[in-house]
């Protein structure tokens, strides 16, 4: 029997059924102590041997986003400009370096500098998981997101990680979303057309 209590409705609602993908954002600021928040919620939702491989840079100066724009298609910029914050979610290719701090077991970090294919498998897979996480922390806290990948990653890489241990994955636009700015929702697949019960 579980421990946990089903969240009621109202929370259930805000975290899927009407939740939406921001198209755009009231200028309202997001303080930086709300971004730690969103993190040290999203940060606690399980990865693989606890490897915690997902990164965030959080995009908030002009400057900043400005050295983002070129990177964009057409179709992101203006959203990108109105957002307060953009966050470029990244994963750290030698994630396994912090191995002996997260995992309860010795050796872990050896076995993935010893196996780089399993180890980039890893960080790929978790990366975007704790990504996921991230999104669900945000709408937890009363956030909108706008993920995106209509990025050139290779650029994004090239500008904020020279050094290529980090890398790309996506762009979320967090902030107080524009309701008027919203596409009409699009239909989801049935139960039984996602799904296989043996």
């Amino acid at each position: 029997m579980s421990a946990y209590n089903a969240l009621p409705q109202a929370s259930l609602n805000q975290l899927f059924s009407d939740a939406r993908t921001a198209n755009g954002f009231t200028d309202q600021p997001v303080p930086l102590a709300l971004l730690a928040r969103v993190y040290d919620l999203a940060k606690m939702g399980a990865t693989s041997m606890n490897a915690q491989p997902t990164r965030y840079v959080f995009l908030i100066s002009a400057p900043s986003r400005a050295r983002l724009l070129p990177a964009l298609m057409l179709s992101n910029v203006s959203k990108t400009k109105a957002a307060p914050v953009t966050v470029i979610v990244a994963t750290d290719t030698r994630f396994y370096e912090h191995m002996p701090q997260v995992w309860h077991e010795p050796g872990a970090r050896h076995m993935f500098e010893a196996d780089l294919p399993m180890a980039r498998a890893t960080a790929s897979r978790n990366g975007t998981l704790g990504a996921a996480y991230f999104m669900m922390a945000a709408r937890a806290v009363g956030l909108d997101c706008g993920p995106m990948s209509g990025v050139n990653l290779t650029q994004v890489n090239t500008e904020f990680f020279p050094d290529r241990r980090f890398e790309t994955n996506f762009l979320i636009n967090l902030g107080y979303g524009d309701n008027s700015k919203l596409f009409a929702r699009n239909p989801r697949l049935s139960f039984e057309q996602a799904c296989t019960v043996l």
